[in-house]
């Protein structure tokens, strides 16, 4: 039987978080910064929090990448976040995560 979204989305989340800094795929600021702002919106919804101060830089990107996505529904997020994962893996290495994971 398919994965719900939500099933979808929680497998992509633990497959993210689960990757060791010095594995075989290595994630650039702009592509963690894409996960962090789709399971923020998921999680949180729209940003409620204020802007971190001037020299708080890595707050800053967070915050201005959440708050790029206000407004998306929490399935549209999910969604995002699932199709950025398939988008960086390997087709060959990981075909079966990839198959599971596919949404429309």
């Amino acid at each position: 039987m398919p994965l719900s979204l939500q099933e979808k989305f929680d497998k992509a989340v633990a497959f993210v978080q689960s990757l060791p800094k010095d594995g075989p795929v290595q994630l650039e600021d702009t592509q963690k910064l894409t996960f962090y702002k789709y399971y923020k919106q998921v999680i949180e919804g729209d940003v409620n929090t204020p802007r971190p101060g001037l020299f708080d830089f890595v707050g800053k990107a967070k915050w201005d990448a959440w708050k790029s996505v206000e407004g998306v529904s929490k399935e549209e997020a999910q969604r995002a976040y699932v199709k950025a994962l398939i988008e960086i893996l390997d087709r060959k290495t990981h075909v079966d995560l990839i198959a599971e994971l596919e949404v429309e």
